[in-house]
């Protein structure tokens, strides 16, 4: 399964907003060079997150956005099924069915419960988990080069 960009970069600005917001505010523009992500597309994840009350903004020269709830009150999985809106990770179901046979089709339970399994493991992972994890990501191993996601 992949996860599209809007996931993966969304868990990386809230993690940087939530290790980076205790001085105040946390800027686009610094979230968008820590992250090499562009500003505009952390803009529309910003907009995104805040209207799923993720994420909440002050205006003005001291402005920016910090954390809407506390890191350890915000799912993993909830925040990817909160952005992968368009449809599931096996691509049918009721709503969004894109194969005729979707009434008879013999491996649509399979498919169901490998997601439904995907998103309860997120779940057991909170931004919090995360932050106390930063020890594990590879810039921080000795002899490590960086990789980009």
């Amino acid at each position: 399964m992949k996860f599209t960009t809007r996931s993966r970069y969304a868990t990386r600005m809230l993690l940087d907003i939530a290790m980076n917001e205790e001085d105040g505010p946390v800027s686009i523009k610094d979230v968008a060079m820590r992250q090499e992500i562009s500003i505009k597309y952390l803009e529309k994840l910003m907009r995104d997150l805040k209207k799923e009350g993720y994420l909440n903004s002050i205006l003005g020269a001291k402005g920016g956005y910090h954390l809407a709830r506390n890191p350890s009150q915000i799912r993993l999985g909830e925040l990817v099924q909160a952005l992968e809106k368009t449809e599931p990770c096996y691509g049918c179901d009721e709503q969004h069915s894109c194969c005729p046979r979707i009434h008879v089709c013999l491996t649509r339970t399979m498919w169901e419960e490998a997601s439904k399994a995907m998103y309860q493991k997120l779940n057991q992972f909170s931004l919090a988990d995360l932050i106390r994890d930063t020890s594990l990501c590879p810039k921080n191993q000795p002899d490590s080069v960086p990789s980009r996601a």
